[in-house]
């Protein structure tokens, strides 16, 4: 069987092969992207082993090629990272690596690709087709690369897609050292999968996607390996991928400055069914006092029936935020709020700021502190884990 690693470089020779009947390119983008990260936790670690201060810098090139009046594409976006204590956390991958046709209405891409449903803040609970990069981001907004073959169809009744995924990206959890992590450092061994194919076994995935007057909405439904594994107890941590049948819904309603958001989806599995939901608002006040500061004030309730089950902590909570940003040069912006656990009382407080230097720097600063952790939820276990992180970046 193909590994992925063979898989994508399969995909890489086939795409330049393609390339090289191109006679008419249009265009050819190129760009670099070199941070260096600290990552300060406030606490001595729960486990033994885990280290306090994390350095590391990462590197993420990325070019693409367009041609025949842009019916063709060829994308490749690559990432990869150095830590200075985690080693797991030193890695690399495909985040795309894929060829596109698109002919009128229709369009197909073949390779490794990133795929985005969603409307809310807090949580994208309908989100499902690429694996989170566990390793890389605590909010769950980094996601590895899928290979798959997908297809759209644009009408005046909306869009239609179609995704074949063949192979399943097996996650990497912290090390020893490394911090948000179980008081047991999962390894391959551990990860059970429902399936007897393991990571062989074919995903499919359907959505209609479309808009009405002052509504955007989209209904999709997944088929195969949960990118979501579920837990057989909070004492042994052992993630399982169950085999689910998911449908989701996804929601936007634009009124004047106020949006209203909706997520829903019900998971059957033979584990456990379960029901999520994640809806809210977000209104902006525009241009405060003529000098272009918008204020955005956000709030989000979240509901997860899994339980002591699931590996977040999201089962009956509010998420209260607020969004400024500033229209400067800089364009800097700030993103802060907290997430309330209804029945225990913890409290998760995000702080995310970003602003550019000149026009080739970026600079990134954020919090995520935890207050009052509950011993019946998952976070309990992560409650020393509040951390600062400070990236500088250079884009060529």
């Amino acid at each position: 069987m193909l590994s992925f690693q063979k898989i994508s470089l399969i995909m890489f020779f086939l795409m330049m092969a393609s390339y090289g009947y191109a006679q008419e390119q249009t265009s050819f983008d190129f760009s670099l992207k070199l941070s260096a990260e600290d990552r300060f936790f406030f606490n001595q670690g729960l486990y033994e082993g885990q280290e306090r201060n994390f350095l590391s810098l990462a590197v993420q090139p990325e070019y693409s090629i367009k041609w025949r009046n842009e019916k063709y594409l060829l994308k490749m976006n690559l990432f990869g990272r150095y830590d200075q204590f985690d080693a797991r956390r030193t890695h690399a991958d495909i985040r795309e690596l894929y060829w596109r046709l698109a002919d009128n209405s229709h369009e197909l891409s073949i390779g490794v690709k990133q795929v985005f449903w969603g409307v809310t803040e807090s949580a994208h609970i309908v989100n499902v087709i690429n694996q989170i990069d566990i390793i890389e981001s605590f909010d769950g907004e980094e996601k590895l690369g899928q290979p798959m073959v997908h297809y759209s169809y644009q009408t005046r009744a909306g869009t239609f897609e179609a995704f074949y995924m063949p192979y399943f990206r097996r996650p990497t959890y912290p090390g020893e050292p490394g911090r948000l992590r179980t008081p047991f450092v999962i390894n391959d061994e551990m990860i059970a999968f429902e399936s007897s194919k393991g990571t062989r076994r074919t995903d499919l995935a359907f959505r209609w996607s479309h808009y009405i007057g002052k509504f955007d909405f989209g209904i999709s439904h997944f088929y195969g390996t949960s990118r979501q594994p579920l837990l057989n107890s909070l004492e042994n941590f052992r993630p399982v991928f169950a085999l689910v049948n998911q449908t989701g819904i996804d929601v936007q309603a634009t009124t004047g400055p106020m949006l209203w958001k909706l997520e829903w989806i019900y998971n059957f599995n033979e584990i456990k069914d379960y029901a999520a939901l994640a809806a809210g608002f977000e209104y902006t006040f525009g241009n405060i006092d003529g000098k272009g500061l918008d204020i955005g004030v956000l709030s989000e309730y979240l509901f997860d029936s899994r339980d002591e089950l699931t590996l977040t902590s999201l089962q009956n909570d509010f998420f209260v935020g607020t969004r400024l940003g500033f229209n400067n040069t800089q364009d800097s912006q700030v993103l802060a709020g907290a997430i309330l656990d209804v029945d225990h009382g913890t409290a998760l407080v995000s702080v995310e700021a970003s602003q550019r230097i000149k026009e080739s720097w970026k600079i990134e600063l954020e919090g995520r502190f935890f207050s009052n952790t509950s011993d019946d939820e998952f976070v309990y276990f992560i409650r020393r884990d509040s951390f600062l992180r400070l990236a500088i970046s250079r884009y060529f």
